[in-house]
């Protein structure tokens, strides 16, 4: 299991993603800013309010197709792709897109 926050600040909608991935699935929580913790990307932000998630399973056939919807929902194409890009990395998911 590998766990990432993004703290992404204005260029995403609440400011911090996270990716956790198991050898099953992948789920993307996204998160409303802490402020209590500090402004700087350096803050924590584990206790951060969670508002929305998405969890796909790995074999699913358009698994990787709802990642990258959920997320562009949520940042810029730019950002989108950097956790993009690490959920391949520490997961077997299919990176095929199948746009349907």
């Amino acid at each position: 299991m590998a766990t990432k926050t993004f703290k992404l600040g204005e260029v995403c909608k609440g400011g911090v993603i996270t990716a956790v991935t198991t050898a099953k699935t992948v789920t993307i929580i996204a998160k409303e800013w802490d402020y209590s913790q500090g402004t700087r990307k350096g803050s924590c932000q584990d206790n951060a309010k969670e508002f929305d998630r998405i969890e796909v399973t790995i074999g699913e056939t358009n698994a990787f197709m709802k990642l990258d919807r959920f997320i562009s929902n949520l940042t810029s194409s730019y950002h989108t792709e950097q956790v993009l890009d690490w959920v391949k990395k520490y997961s077997k998911i299919n990176a095929t897109r199948y746009w349907i």
